[in-house]
């Protein structure tokens, strides 16, 4: 039985196959926009007058991140339900920083949200391979 491991936070997600007890990274995928400053993604603002030093736009710079967030947890929904449709993985785990696991968890369809066997609130994906095979990984499976 061949285990997905996803562990992602809104610029980047790592994805990992587990079977017969061996585990290696098969993809990654990145969002970069994610990590830029809100105001160098914003468009339709004021801008630069051109007198004096520049100012970045000011606004809801929630409501942009947000929605690249959304964007990136549509792209990782998306990847996740096409690798189980193909039959790449019977099981899925994911871990995740909390509030893009809200965000990934709407835009995944009902099927593969019944795929789910675990799911954590906590941002893995700078861990490393054996850091997360052995927090996310029931002990029983590694053998």
């Amino acid at each position: 039985m061949t285990t997905m491991i996803v562990v992602a936070d809104a610029a980047r997600a790592r994805i990992f196959m587990h079977d017969a007890g061996l585990m290696k990274e098969a993809d990654a995928l990145v969002h970069p926009e994610s990590r830029e400053h809100t105001g160098d993604l914003r468009t339709g603002g004021k801008g630069d007058s051109g007198n004096g030093p520049h100012q970045r736009q000011t606004g809801d710079d929630g409501a942009t991140s947000d929605k690249h967030a959304e964007f990136f947890a549509k792209e990782v929904a998306e990847y996740m339900k096409k690798a189980h449709d193909q039959g790449k993985a019977d099981r899925l785990i994911i871990a995740a920083a909390p509030k893009f696991l809200g965000a990934l968890r709407q835009k995944m369809d009902k099927s593969l949200a019944q795929c789910v066997d675990q799911s954590v609130d906590k941002d893995l994906s700078s861990a490393s391979a054996e850091e997360i095979r052995d927090k996310l990984v029931p002990k029983a499976t590694l053998a």
